[in-house]
């Protein structure tokens, strides 16, 4: 059975849950748009422990708003993401400094958050399975293996993360969301980068509403097979988590600052600027094509989820399969801001 999908009544469902939130703390992080750290360390005289209070909200949850909820409770928020995921739809999940090695250790290391399906890959070249090889591996050869963020990972996996909760209203630890890459062959003209870009607008779109933000400025890098790069910057006319506004704000300053002086052997687009997806923003009464747009692009992700990444594509995709036929998502990862410091 297909049902239409209702975007605007996820949103709104959304909003009602982290209502539901506020009422325990004022510390709600946002992590997509239907999952939320909280901290609720100095209510427990009030509320109880943090898995008394993780049941209340999932009673409440399921009375006032007919959902369920899986909720993780641990020390730290990598953890805490860990144990909301192990028994889903509806159950609370501990994790503490006591038993994180049994719960947490045996589990496919693609289950730690940040781990994509590069860095998964990368990790069992090396014999890397579960969280517990992670962490049990020496720190020097996952630096050799990843740089810095093998260290982070490393930590990670042994329960080591210090980044707070933020505030209600503080800026998101997502910045920015770019994906870039080096193209096959050198592009020659504005067809070719027009194909490039639209691949990297649609990683960069659907990463966007995998963790429920849109973007208000887009960003292009480009470099020259002279290996001279430059980057330019615009505002979009409003908030969006659309391939197709990213992608002709992209064209548009390629458009505007390129000369063809030399062939292309990179681009890149980034969207910044960040607010969640659910906040509200003014709406044209007489013009359904964005939220048409948005529900469309929800099916996408669905269909691209459950079959991969080449089960959807436009039609200007296959006109070039060796310039196109890449999937920029796999190769990038969403960084904790705590990483850049």
């Amino acid at each position: 059975m297909l049902v239409r999908a209702d975007f605007q009544k996820y949103l709104r469902f959304s909003r009602l849950a982290r209502k539901i939130y506020a009422d325990y703390t004022n510390q709600i992080e946002p992590f997509g748009i239907d999952e939320a750290w909280l901290d609720v360390t100095g209510t427990e005289q009030i509320f109880g422990t943090g898995q008394d209070i993780a049941n209340q909200i999932r009673q409440r949850l399921q009375d006032e708003l007919g959902l369920t909820g899986s909720v993780g409770v641990s020390y730290n928020k990598i953890f805490a993401k860990l144990g909301s995921d192990m028994n889903k739809p509806n159950a609370t999940t501990v994790i503490t400094a006591d038993n994180f090695q049994d719960k947490v250790w045996p589990l496919p290391v693609g289950e730690l958050l940040y781990v994509g399906r590069s860095t998964r890959r990368k990790f069992q070249n090396r014999a890397i399975y579960t969280i517990g090889d992670l962490a049990n591996r020496d720190i020097q050869s996952l630096r050799l293996l990843l740089g810095i963020w093998g260290e982070t990972l490393h930590g990670f996996a042994n329960g080591f993360d210090l980044e707070p909760v933020r505030l209600t209203g503080e800026s998101s630890i997502i910045k920015s969301v770019g994906n870039s890459t080096t193209t096959p062959r050198d592009l020659v003209n504005n067809q070719d980068v027009k194909l490039i870009i639209y691949v990297l607008a649609e990683s960069v779109a659907a990463r966007l509403r995998k963790h429920g933000f849109k973007c208000k400025t887009i960003s292009i890098s480009v470099r020259g097979n002279d290996l001279i790069s430059f980057e330019r910057q615009g505002k979009l006319s409003g908030p969006t988590f659309l391939s197709n506004d990213i992608a002709n704000k992209a064209m548009e300053l390629f458009k505007t600052n390129y000369r063809w002086e030399t062939p292309i052997r990179s681009l890149g687009v980034r969207g910044s600027d960040l607010v969640t997806a659910d906040r509200h923003v003014q709406l044209d009464l007489f013009d359904n094509s964005n939220l048409d747009a948005e529900i469309l692009a929800s099916t996408v992700d669905t269909l691209h989820k459950r079959f991969g990444h080449y089960s959807v594509q436009r039609c200007a995709m296959l006109l070039d399969r060796h310039l196109t036929g890449f999937n920029p998502e796999q190769d990038h990862v969403i960084h904790p801001i705590s990483y850049f410091k």
